[in-house]
Parts: C-alpha cells; structure tokens; sequence
C-alpha cells in the first residue's frame, strides 16, 4: 500500500504523495498549423469512437468542403480533442498514429516533456466517462475553449511511472476491446441466424421439404403448393378508437423490444400535455410506426393502451394470426417492399400508408399452420434472444471494467507492478 493524498477533486479522488496534480496547460501545448495547399497530398484523418482513423474524402460523411485547405496538419503522437458537444458528443479525445490533417473544429495538443502521449490518451479516455468536464462548460451547446481547457486539473506521475501505467494499458484495453469485438460479432452472426430461422418458417413452412409453386408475385417466389396469395387488405382492418379522456396506458415503440409501456423505456420521451385523442392499442393488434415501417418497427402489443395519432393500429378480421403477419412483415422482402411504397419528401419524412399497406400482398397458410409457425418462431426466437441478452450483458460487463480499471490506473488507486 503507497501513501496517498486527497487530489481536491472530487471526481479524482484520492491519488498517491508522489504524483502531481496540475492544470493541462502545464502538460499540453495547443497548436494550430493550417495544412494549405498540402492538403492535395495529406492524408485526411477522422476523430471516431474506435480512435483516430484513415479516411477518403470520398466517404467523408456529412458537408464536404470545397477544399481542404483550412484543414489542420496532425502528426503521429499528436492529442486531438473534441471541446465541442460535450453533453452529447460521441468522441471526446484520440491519439493519432498517423501524419495527415483532420478538421480545424478540433484542437491539436502536443504533450509536454514530462508528458507521455499514451498516458495522456488513457486519462482523456477516463475524463470522458461520465462527461467529467462537460460541468466546466458554460454556453448551452456545452463547449470549452482551448483556455478553459486549459485551466482544467490533470493527474501526473513521474514519467517513467506513466508509461508503465500506459504499457499496462494499452495491452490490457488490446485484450478487452479484442473480446468486445469478437462478442459484438458473434451477436450479429446470432442475429443473421435469428432473421434466417424466421425468413424460411414464414415463406416455406416448417414442414420439411415440400412442393412448391410460383406465387405469382416476383418479390414474394416461391411458396409451399397449399398456400394462397392475397391482398393484406382481406385481412386486416385499420383500427381508429380514439381516447375520450386520455387515462389508458401510454405506450411506446421500441426496436428492440417491440410495443411496451411507455414508463418502461430505456430513455422516456416528453410526454404530452393530455392523451385525449391518442389512438387506442388493443392486446394482438398490430402497430406500425408510419415514419419507420421500413426499418421494420412494428409490432403486436401485449398491452392494452394508447400510442400517439400518428401511429396506425391494424386488427385481424380472422383470416390471418398477427403474429404470423408480424414475422412475415419483417422478411427482408416485405421490408424492401416497405421502402418502394413509402412515400414523402425525403430520407426520415416517407411513410407507410394503410393504402399501400393493404395494396401488397402476401403467402398465407391456413389458420392451422399459421399458428404452428407463430408458436414455432416463438420458441426459436426466444432462445436466440435469450443468447444475444447472455452476450450483451457480457459487454456492458466488460466495457464498465474497462472503464473502472484506467480510471484506477491513471489516478493511482492501483500500482503497475
């Protein structure tokens, strides 16, 4: 056990007698070097969640400037720091491998002689957790400048401490983020099983090998031989009950979780003044949010309740089981469908109207099979997202111990050995 001292910051905390707490404008300098009429030759760099990477100008994202000569020049080793958004930003901070230039929004630091690049990098990382200076910030858009910044504490050991510290670091955040990664993978390999379990049941049954016959529709091919096709409007009714006094249960769509109360979701929305004319939701009716129908955020809802005017709220009229129709909907086949008959006047503005809705059509099995497979996929699914729920508690479990051990390690609470 070394002997420590309260660094008389809060969020620090306690750090060891040795070490230094001091302000970044006695580790850091800020530099500001435009890369002109280099910037033909430069390598154009982006500041993202996975650190600073390479980048074309041809997937720039966003506006694209006309040139790049306001850009500013970053070279290897250098801090590049986002002040900006400091609420909301997804980056804070990145230590650059590479020569190249990156926008001139952010600021450029070189350390110090008695600063190490790496450490540094890690300290930013764990100021970033929690949004530690964005309550230094004073303007709505929560931004610093560079002389704020400046003035803000940071936590120095002796230099050869650092870059143990840094060393340690770096292997040990290598092996945690190579873990994150394959686990981020499987879960997307186990969501590809879970769309293809669900896309064969609902177009071929779950009968084994069986006739098969055209369906007429080019988008839908080729469907089981007992099948029919019809029009979605011959089994569906749109449903527009209205709330006479608003006191039913608000509910909300979430991709992940389908349509639940309101209260339940991760993030609630601002709710609105009254409910008085929002649309009734009856449990196994089939909900769609118009705007997004094509992302497949629709679903039927264990609830009784309302959801906003703007959503549509579709019943069975006894010739289909909405659970069948939800899964089948979310086919990649229906979703494109979804695409081409959305209509408005842009990218988030198009809509999914009942009309078009109801023009399409789609294979139906009998009332019989249909069930079969609903109560099928059910049973499938769940264990798939019961997996998928294994993996993402895995990594929210290892992305808080990432973050707890460089907070530790960059404040002295634990000692590279």
């Amino acid at each position: 056990m070394r002997e420590m001292k309260d660094s008389g910051v809060p969020w620090i905390g306690e750090i060891p007698k040795g070490w230094k707490l001091l302000r970044n404008k006695n580790a850091f300098l800020c530099s500001k070097e435009i890369v002109g009429s280099k910037s033909m030759t430069a390598q154009l760099l982006s500041l993202t969640t996975q650190g600073i990477k390479e980048k074309g100008p041809e997937v720039v994202g966003g506006k694209v400037p006309e040139s790049f000569d306001t850009y500013q020049t970053v070279r290897k080793g250098q801090l590049v720091m986002c002040l900006f958004d400091l609420d909301c930003s997804a980056v804070f901070s990145g230590l650059s491998p590479y020569d190249g230039m990156i926008s001139p929004a952010y600021r450029v630091l070189d350390c110090k002689a008695d600063m190490d690049p790496s450490f540094a990098s890690h300290w930013f990382c764990s100021v970033f957790d929690g949004r530690k200076f964005m309550h230094y910030s004073k303007n709505l858009r929560y931004t610093l400048t560079y002389d704020e910044f400046a003035v803000l504490p940071i936590v120095i050991p002796p230099i050869q401490e650092q870059r143990r510290i840094a060393n340690f670091l770096d292997a040990k955040c290598a092996e945690i983020d190579s873990i994150l990664e394959q686990t981020k993978a499987s879960i997307e390999e186990y969501k590809k099983l879970k769309q293809s379990v669900i896309t064969e049941a609902v177009t071929k049954g779950i009968r084994g090998r069986r006739p098969m016959k055209d369906s007429g529709v080019e988008w839908i091919g080729e469907i089981p031989m007992e099948w029919r096709v019809i029009k979605i409007k011959w089994l569906s009714e749109e449903r527009n009950e209205r709330s006479k006094e608003g006191f039913e249960e608000p509910l909300s769509m979430s991709q992940k979780f389908g349509l639940i109360p309101t209260k339940e979701m991760d993030m609630v929305p601002n709710m609105a003044s009254s409910f008085i004319g929002a649309k009734i939701v009856h449990e196994g009716d089939l909900v769609f949010n118009k705007l997004k129908a094509h992302l497949g955020v629709f679903a039927v809802s264990r609830y009784e309740g309302l959801v906003s005017p703007d959503y549509a709220v579709y019943y069975s009229v006894g010739r289909c089981d909405v659970r069948y129709l939800e899964r089948i909907f979310k086919t990649p086949q229906y979703i494109n469908e979804f695409k081409k008959r959305s209509t408005g006047v842009g990218a988030g503005l198009t809509r999914l109207y009942t009309s078009d809705l109801f023009d399409m059509y789609t294979a139906l099995p009998s009332d019989f099979e249909q069930q079969e497979i609903a109560a099928y996929l059910d049973e499938k699914c769940a264990a798939i997202d019961s997996l998928i729920s294994s993996k993402e508690a895995l990594i929210t479990e290892l992305e808080a111990y990432k973050k707890s051990l460089i907070y530790e390690y960059v404040t002295g609470k634990k000692e590279v050995v």
